[in-house]
């Protein structure tokens, strides 16, 4: 039996003429108007806005932490089934027999510069050396913090936050956009994505709102991005001058100090709006070509002048822990801790102290040497065997508090990022099939992330291993540790000249992303144009530019010790909605392959016939 043709009639309403031309109106009026209140808020009652957002993202995390973990390891099983099933994963992304738009060579090379981003630079030695120090194995007690045993736990979850399931996130975007781009004429916009569920009624309110929602995450997520590389581009320029004015020294290590910030945000965001004037634009292929000479330059360094042999022996090894540890890695969800089962699980001697013994316990980003010297009066005068007994008492707290505030800030992240990185994805992979499309975009980049990750910050371990560092990288900030790591590592003038092309390097991935990542905005408000006005593009650079500066101004007031908290905050509180939007995606797209698979063995009705589905 003939089935009824799938729904394509897609019509987004655009402005016919005026400033708004080819643009549609309400996503554009509502994603400015919610990224306006943003800003006002943030620029105005920054102490209020800072403690608002960070208590409305703790309160999502303590309801939503299990969801975050449980659906981005769905997303990882879902595209390994649709890889497998012969059905699903033979079928083509464009017309029948049609040949992929872009060789392999230059497939690959476009997805590795979208991966090797401001990311990689600022992480490849914060992550594991953070993850050394701090990860689920060792709050379990069963290793030390920033030990040989512990490095291979640091790299299970280095692994997992940067290798496959980062990139199933990026590719449930970028398949469900490229498959009704290329199977049916549809344009690169989210609510594309949902036509299969929604039918006709993705032309109304409800598509708007998907629309919004993935602009808003993309807005958030590009913020965060940019607020990263901006800090290491201050580091990195103090590294390079000394110039005191743009730290905060107050600490035990330098940080990048507000006035630094912001100036750099501005310099930075300004030639991303000159380059999109201009029509330079264009030169973003060379820019993208640029980075990666420039990355493998810096990997070389790293190969000759590192501890490349402890790197490749630890990617090894990590790579099969990870995957060994893939199931319980991808849906092991911990929830939080109440006072009252703290209290149930203490020794009958420590229930009475159970609230003044409560904080220390369960908290993430201690020790048991913390917990036991943080403590006071009665609770210090417990023998050393209750306190123990305490400490373990809230493993499942310390659990909580660790996942919550490590993992699921990276799901959130690649989240908010994946409608720009999935509509890049699905824009150079017409004439692929499901399964090249997964497998070349999950798997390739992934190696690539394990290999950056094990030589760079395999390096940095290596040298605080065996003593050479003294602690110095340990110490330094998330951003400064590739360029104490480097310190540590050369010297002389070739130490000046890497450090001044690693300052290049995160200028011109700012620069690129930043320009990326408004050329998505504007697509998805002008219903998949992937050609837009000039006059839009310094606009949301503009808006772009307000919603970091506030938010980082923000983070730093009340006490706050790490100006990117507030931007965290309100990514993962954006986040939230479009990681919905994304499970259902997964639901649609079911739908639309095994719809498709029906019409292929028993043919199309007329569309006069039946309307369309």
């Amino acid at each position: 039996m003939a089935v009824k043709p799938p729904f394509t009639d897609l019509e987004i309403a655009k402005a016919p003429a005026g400033f708004y031309e080819g643009y549609s109106l309400p996503i554009a009026l509502i994603s400015k108007f919610s990224m306006a209140m943003l800003v006002i808020w943030a620029l105005f009652w920054p102490a209020n806005a800072n403690g608002v957002l960070g208590s409305v993202n703790w309160s999502l995390l303590e309801g939503f932490n299990g969801f975050y973990i449980v659906i981005v390891g769905f997303f990882a099983v879902f595209l390994a089934v649709l890889a497998i099933l012969p059905q699903t994963g033979r079928r083509l992304m464009g017309r029948e027999g049609e040949a992929p738009e872009f060789s392999n060579f230059s497939w690959f090379s476009m997805m590795f510069g979208a991966g090797l981003g401001v990311g990689l630079m600022v992480f490849a030695t914060a992550e594991p050396l953070g993850l050394w120090g701090s990860n689920p194995v060792v709050l379990d007690g069963d290793t030390a913090a920033n030990s040989e045993g512990a490095v291979e736990a640091a790299y299970r979850y280095t692994f997992l936050h940067y290798g496959f399931h980062a990139w199933a996130i990026y590719v449930v975007t970028g398949l469900s956009l490229a498959y009704y781009a290329y199977t049916r004429n549809m344009p690169l916009t989210i609510r594309s994505a949902l036509t299969p569920l929604l039918g006709k009624h993705v032309n109304g309110l409800v598509g708007h709102i998907v629309d919004v929602l993935g602009v808003v995450a993309t807005i958030l997520g590009v913020s965060v991005t940019i607020g990263f590389g901006v800090s290491q581009f201050v580091d990195g320029m103090y590294a390079i001058t000394g110039m005191d004015w743009m730290m905060d020294m107050t600490g035990e290590a330098p940080k990048p100090g507000t006035v630094g910030l912001v100036v750099a945000l501005v310099m930075i965001m300004g030639m991303s709006i000159i380059s999109a004037v201009s029509g330079v634009g264009r030169g973003v292929k060379y820019l993208s070509n640029l980075n990666l000479v420039l990355s493998l330059i810096l990997l070389l360094t790293f190969v000759i002048f590192g501890s490349f042999l402890f790197a490749m022996t630890t990617y090894a090894s990590a790579l099969a822990d990870y995957l060994l540890n893939f199931l319980s890695l991808s849906f092991g969800a911990y929830g939080p801790q109440s006072a009252e089962s703290f209290a149930a699980a203490l020794p009958a001697e420590a229930v009475p102290l159970a609230s003044d013994l409560y904080a220390g316990a369960t908290n993430a980003w201690g020790s048991l040497e913390k917990f036991q010297s943080g403590l006071t009066g009665a609770a210090a005068a417990l023998p050393p065997e209750v306190q123990l007994a305490a400490y373990e008492a809230g493993t499942e707290g310390r659990q909580f508090g660790w996942q919550a505030g490590w993992t699921t800030f990276y799901w959130a992240w690649w989240i908010a990022f994946s409608p720009f990185v999935g509509l890049f994805l699905a824009r150079i992979s017409r004439g692929r099939t499901v399964r090249e499309f997964i497998l070349g975009c999950v798997v390739a980049p992934a190696l690539v992330c394990f290999a950056w990750m094990t030589i760079l910050g395999g390096t940095a371990i290596d040298l605080e291993l065996t003593g050479a560092a003294e602690g110095a990288i340990i110490g330094a900030s998330n951003t400064a540790k590739l360029f104490v790591t480097l310190g540590e590592m050369l010297s002389g003038g070739f130490l000046s000249a890497i450090t001044v092309m690693c300052v290049v390097l995160i200028l011109t991935f700012l620069v690129t992303s930043a320009d990326s990542g408004i050329l998505v905005m504007n697509t998805i408000m002008s219903g998949g144009e992937q050609e837009t006005g000039v006059k839009h593009r310094i606009v949301w650079g503009v808006i772009l530019t307000l919603v970091i500066g506030t938010l980082l101004i923000a983070g730093k007031t009340n006490g706050g010790a790490d100006p990117m908290e507030a931007l965290k905050s309100a990514m993962i509180i954006g986040a939230l909605p479009f990681t919905m939007v994304m499970g259902l995606m997964c639901v649609s797209l079911t739908k639309a392959l095994y719809r498709d698979g029906l019409r292929d063995r028993h043919g199309v009705l007329e569309a006069s016939t039946q309307a369309a589905e």
